[in-house]
């Protein structure tokens, strides 16, 4: 896979089974990357839930907190992405560099504009109707919590170097080593193992600002070490600023957040949609939502690396191998989305029952009412995962201010509206909701799709 990676990117590909391989060699160190990122939180969230309800509920809502801000800064990192990508393509060694120090230089300025987001928390969170003993728990984590947001978010951008020049496997390295650091700190200060105090949630919010900044530095070790990233010279008059790679990381950071966060907010409205027909329900949608993102880490990854083959083509100017890229991508990704739908199906009782003591009296409830929303998350993952790579590419052609427009429309007039209507006036319930949000993805992913199709024949025209 090493070698696959390495070279992927550096030379164009023409042949399909080559396109392939270098879809799988950069896709699958993505993909194991971002299931790592998820082991870390589920990690934090059985640790915590070991000191009681209070205490998680806290880290949930914290977590959700951070989540939601960390996701729209990330829409700039996200943009560094095909940016780098296009620059290595043209071999502009200078344009890439200019691209990351200026990512790097806007994550640290939004990290610096949200502090009083993060300072005020307690007001946010009291005024949004959360239990007032909870919030002070979520509150001080919270607080803490904001000295890993501009490590998170440096090292958002500092992957897109690595995976633009084929060696994303770093980032899963990298990744893998702060989920074992993460998980050995939280056991010890947390709990108050290894002679430790016990420093309960206080302590895991430290412990994540520790893994953060560790994996920050590793991948700036690297960068400023290897031999193929040292050409770069990163850190070289970092405090000079390049006012045109600035604007265009905030031009098309912008709308990459929006976006982003317009995804995310759907996913927790339809949580309080659930949460209002019943506990029950609210439960099986927490079971098939929670195997949705679980298989969604796949297709993420590989829109992550469809961004990069995209981009490297398109900054090369070879259309013919941008059509051939995005082609490789869509079908693994549409392949692995259907195999995970099938297994749903077939599987939504097993799958289910492992979120769930089956001895609890409320169990077979739950259950029940969850496997049909598990077949319908089958159909779900393909269609989230098709909008997911169909916004992918389009990243690696740099086009991001339309695909917001039109995922806007998807998520929130189409899928949220329907979501409601089938839910409520029309009495489906829970499953009526999770039609609407398939309706609305469906939409996402056929507007985006159709408006790569009509980029990439445009260009095709013109290179004609």
């Amino acid at each position: 896979m090493t070698a696959a990676s390495s070279t992927s990117t550096q030379a164009p590909v023409s042949g399909w089974l080559s396109h392939f391989r270098a879809t799988l060699a950069l896709g699958i160190p993505l993909v194991g990357a971002q299931l790592a990122q998820l082991a870390i939180h589920t990690t934090d969230v059985v640790i915590v839930g070991r000191l009681g309800a209070e205490s998680l509920a806290a880290l949930v809502l914290a977590g959700q907190f951070f989540f939601t801000v960390f996701i729209f800064g990330s829409g700039f990192a996200i943009a560094v992405m095909p940016m780098v990508a296009n620059a290595y393509g043209k071999g502009d060694v200078r344009l890439a560099r200019r691209s990351i120090r200026m990512g790097l230089w806007v994550s640290l300025a939004f990290s610096l504009l949200m502090w009083p987001l993060f300072h005020y928390s307690r007001d946010v969170l009291l005024a949004l109707g959360q239990v007032p003993h909870v919030v002070d728990l979520a509150s001080s984590y919270i607080r803490i919590m904001w000295l890993s947001l501009p490590a998170a978010l440096m090292f958002a951008v500092m992957r897109a170097l690595v995976s633009a020049i084929g060696k994303a496997q770093v980032v899963l390295y990298i990744t893998i080593a702060t989920l074992l650091l993460n998980a050995g700190l939280a056991y010890g200060v947390v709990l108050g193992h290894y002679g430790l105090p016990a420093f309960g949630v206080l302590g895991a919010a430290w412990v994540a600002v520790t893994v953060n900044w560790f994996s920050l530095l590793v991948m700036a070790l690297f960068l400023q070490f290897n031999a193929t990233t040292r050409k770069y010279e990163l850190f070289v008059r970092f405090w000079r600023p390049d006012w045109d790679a600035l604007r265009d990381v905030i031009q098309l950071g912008l709308p990459i957040g929006v976006t982003v966060l317009a995804e995310a907010g759907l996913f927790t409205a339809a949580s309080l949609l659930m949460g209002s027909i019943g506990t029950i329900e609210l439960a099986a949608h927490g079971i098939a939502l929670q195997l949705a993102s679980i298989a969604f880490m796949i297709p993420l990854g590989l829109a992550q690396a469809a961004t990069v083959r995209v981009g490297v083509a398109h900054g090369r100017g070879d259309v013919i191998n941008v059509a051939r890229a995005s082609m490789a991508v869509v079908c693994v990704a549409a392949t692995i989305s259907l195999c995970g739908g099938l297994m749903f199906f077939f599987l939504s009782n097993e799958l289910s029952g492992l979120f769930l003591d089956r001895n609890r009296g409320d169990a077979a409830a739950v259950l029940d009412y969850a496997a049909p929303l598990v077949v319908i998350a089958g159909i779900f993952q393909l269609v989230d995962g098709m909008q997911a790579v169909a916004g992918g590419l389009l990243r690696g052609l740099k086009d991001a201010r339309v695909p917001m427009i039109l995922a806007l429309i998807s998520y929130w007039p189409v899928g949220f509206l329907l979501a409601w209507v089938l839910g409520f006036p029309l009495g489906l319930g829970g499953i009526g909701v999770w039609i609407g949000f398939l309706i609305g993805l469906t939409c996402a992913a056929s507007l985006l799709g159709y408006r790569f199709y009509r980029l990439l024949k445009r260009e095709m025209l013109a290179a004609a």
